[in-house]
């Protein structure tokens, strides 16, 4: 670890360059299907994909091959079988995040972004909410008016440049439509190519100004959400799980490039109703990015997602590898990923250390590459906890004004 610093890049095996209705029409997209009936390992991505991962309208990709959506071996070896998507498509205008989705009382939608610097010293995450689904007010509300709670969350890391920052904001101050989300200051705006994040906010308890530009450019995006439970209320759409991504602030004062990710999450009910616990992790790795998805349910299933994102050919679900227990944090919180090598499975850095959430830097093996993931740990069972519930406000500040 570099002293002071987010961490040393030496050796860790960055990859520079690497990196549809609301809940209510989850069933008219088509997509149940992809839940296993196993009951047990409960998600198969395969042709839940066919909508389609391609090439942004304006990336710089080159040589695109055929898409795919094929099951692959961790290791990445072997002959894989696999649908063929035909010639690749550009994406279109209208591709790319959609922040009209109408999130129904009691649900919630957040759009999130995160980013690694190419030389691995600075990190950020930027999560834009509706219906906040950890907001402590939105709960003691009767959670009936989504709207009412709305937040744009953002964390920078880095050496000297280390901020976090969460203020809730009522309906008055939300405008969104299919291309933006305007909440106070702080708005994400979608112009068909590219991203653009607007960020002007506050750090609670010790006051400090956030602001800046952050601009997410997806090598391709997919245009299909993939249901996270049974009975599709709650549901995980990687938009763009291969970007770059630029970001300059002026406060801090702060300018990067690196790899990307975005995505989008929505549900139909609270999420501790549906869920215990997860732990989720994206990695860039060569060829494209690497998302593992472990959930555990309320009804007791575990739920496995392993997939291989690629901007050229396309979306492989492939075998997960075995579970490593990682660390816990300073605030006790378990902590797993997936690594094809358990022993040389490590936490490079703790980014953020709550009592029911943490976020971190692992450093894992993925299709033999050594890598590291932006990973982070949820206890919706510590989350519950009146006490937890007690301390949210300190941390998540809300304006009525």
């Amino acid at each position: 670890m570099r002293d002071g610093g987010f961490l040393d890049p030496r050796g860790l095996g960055l990859a520079p360059g690497l990196g549809a209705g609301g809940p209510a029409s989850f069933d008219a997209l088509g997509f149940r299907g992809a839940f296993s009936g196993d009951g047990r390992s409960a998600l198969r991505a395969g042709l839940a994909w066919v909508d389609g991962f391609v090439p942004a309208a304006r990336g710089a990709l080159q040589d695109q091959g055929s898409l795919s959506v094929r099951r692959q071996r961790p290791s990445g070896g072997g002959r894989a079988d696999g649908v063929s998507l035909g010639e690749p498509r550009r994406a279109r205008d209208r591709d790319g995040p959609r922040f009209d989705q109408r999130v129904p009382p009691g649900g919630y939608a957040w759009w999130y972004c995160d980013a690694i610097s190419d030389d691995g010293a600075f990190g950020l995450t930027i999560i834009g909410f509706v219906g906040s689904v950890f907001s402590p007010y939105y709960k003691i509300t009767g959670r009936g008016r989504p709207e009412n709670h709305a937040a744009i969350n953002v964390a920078l890391y880095g050496r000297g440049a280390r901020r976090w920052a969460m203020t809730e904001r009522g309906e008055k101050a939300v405008s969104r439509g299919p291309s933006h989300l305007q909440v106070g200051p702080s708005a994400m705006h979608w112009d068909g190519h590219c991203l653009t994040i607007e960020i002007d906010e506050v750090t609670p308890l010790l006051p400090k100004r956030v602001r800046g530009t952050v601009k997410l450019h997806p090598q391709a995006l997919l245009n299909h959400p993939m249901p996270l439970d049974r009975h599709g209320r709650h549901c995980w759409w990687p938009i763009a799980p291969c970007a770059r991504v630029e970001a300059d602030f002026s406060a801090p004062n702060l300018s990067w490039r690196g790899h990307g990710y975005l995505d989008f999450n929505t549900g139909a009910e609270p999420l501790e109703a549906s869920f215990s616990r997860w732990n989720w992790s994206r990695a860039s790795v060569p060829g494209g990015t690497a998302v593992l998805y472990d959930l555990r349910t309320r009804e007791g299933e575990d739920v496995s997602l392993a997939i291989l994102f690629d901007p050229k050919s396309g979306v492989t679900d492939f075998a997960p590898p075995p579970k490593t227990t990682l660390i816990t944090s300073v605030w006790r919180m378990a902590r797993e990923t997936r690594s094809e090598d358990r022993d040389r499975t490590v936490v490079l850095k703790t980014l953020e250390d709550s009592p029911f959430y943490a976020r971190s830097l692992v450093k894992a093996t993925l299709f033999g590459e050594r890598t590291v993931a932006m990973h982070e740990s949820l206890d919706l069972d510590r989350f519950r906890n009146p006490i937890v519930q007690s301390m949210l406000p300190y941390r998540m500040p809300r304006r009525f004004f």
